[in-house]
């Protein structure tokens, strides 16, 4: 119970989350966004359909996982409200629903299958996530994690929104067909034994694209933290998003594409972006938000008007799967670069209204 008394009806980070994450489940569920029309589907014939037809063990795990952080946070934000029972079953009723919309919806899609099967996997999925939540909200480590969060950062419902900003764009950049911390995807030709690649030339706008976007998550965290622990957190958040990014290659990419994602562009923008942030930590808060206004919009110029991030395709002969899902999730960590800036131009102008 210790826990729930920690986690205040204030601190909305988990609603902030499960919003984000619906979101989410519906770009991947619904993208292309086109192409709509009426096929003469009836939704009991969908939910009636015999099991596993066409159907690989990859595609029901993806679907199980899919919902299972949504039943995860959405546990753990109803778990504040209610109790365990409660919040276990309203949110596998929730995480039913929205996988029983998203479905509904690709009925009109011609370039997606709707499934009964793929209803069951999203609905098991999130029942096991409302079971992990119910079974973590009373740990006593939970409960510490919680006051390590209270003691490290801010509190207020902007913070929180500040915190769910930060999950939102670490969740990008683990993209291992995405050099780190950038915005162009990699499309390197077909690889070919004993035949040197072609060298690329240094791109200086990629770096300078580079150090904009670290820059952008170090003034934001500036804004979070109670201390000036921001060059620190950076570089925990950089270290966290580097082993992702490899573990994501390993299992994903093929053997000679491993480290593509970490390039020369890439280091320098690292550097030059840490030392301006270090120099920026000590200015005064409304001199720090224009600053962060300014890196912004560069940023959005530059990655978005002067670079070319290409298509989320150009990436798919790195993969060694070619399931649709990789592609789904190439042009979802497109669309998050795009709106990150955006919604980060929202929060600073939020935080100093207020």
């Amino acid at each position: 119970m210790r826990a729930i008394q920690i986690i205040s009806p204030r601190a909305r980070l988990s609603s902030y989350l499960v919003a984000g994450y619906v979101l989410l489940i519906m770009y991947a569920s619904l993208s292309p966004f086109s192409g709509w029309q009426e096929q003469g589907l009836e939704f009991s014939a969908v939910l009636t359909a015999p099991l596993l037809q066409q159907y690989t063990w990859f595609d029901i795990a993806a679907n199980l996982f899919a919902y299972l952080p949504f039943g995860l946070l959405l546990g753990l934000a109803l778990r504040v409200h209610c109790g365990a029972g409660w919040s276990v079953l309203l949110a596998t009723l929730c995480g039913v629903a929205v996988s029983a919309a998203m479905e509904y919806a690709q009925m009109y899609l011609p370039v997606r299958n709707s499934s009964n099967l793929d209803l069951l996997a999203n609905s098991m999925g999130a029942l096991a996530g409302t079971l992990l939540a119910a079974s973590i909200a009373p740990r006593a480590w939970f409960a510490y994690l919680m006051q390590w969060r209270m003691w490290l950062f801010l509190r207020g419902g902007k913070v929180d929104f500040g915190l769910a900003l930060v999950a939102l764009w670490m969740f990008a950049q683990i993209n291992p067909s995405l050099p780190m911390l950038g915005n162009v995807f990699i499309s390197e030709a077909a690889h070919r034994p004993f035949v040197a690649v072609a060298a690329v030339p240094f791109s200086w706008l990629e770096s300078l694209a580079v150090a904009l976007n670290l820059l952008m998550l170090g003034v934001l965290m500036l804004t979070l933290l109670r201390g000036r622990r921001h060059v620190e957190s950076v570089l925990l958040l950089l270290c966290f998003v580097a082993l992702a990014k490899f573990v994501a290659a390993a299992v994903l990419l093929k053997s000679w594409a491993l480290l593509l994602w970490l390039d020369s562009e890439a280091m320098l923008g690292i550097f030059v972006g840490l030392l301006v942030l270090i120099a920026v930590g000590r200015v005064s808060r409304p001199r720090l938000l224009r600053f962060a206004v300014m890196v912004t919009l560069a940023y959005l110029v530059l990655a978005h008007g002067v670079l070319d991030s290409g298509a989320p395709s150009a990436a798919m002969r790195l993969y060694q799967w070619n399931y649709g899902h990789l592609l789904n999730y190439n042009g979802l960590s497109q669309t998050i670069a795009l709106v990150f800036p955006i919604l980060l131009l929202a929060y600073i102008w939020r935080i100093r209204i207020r």
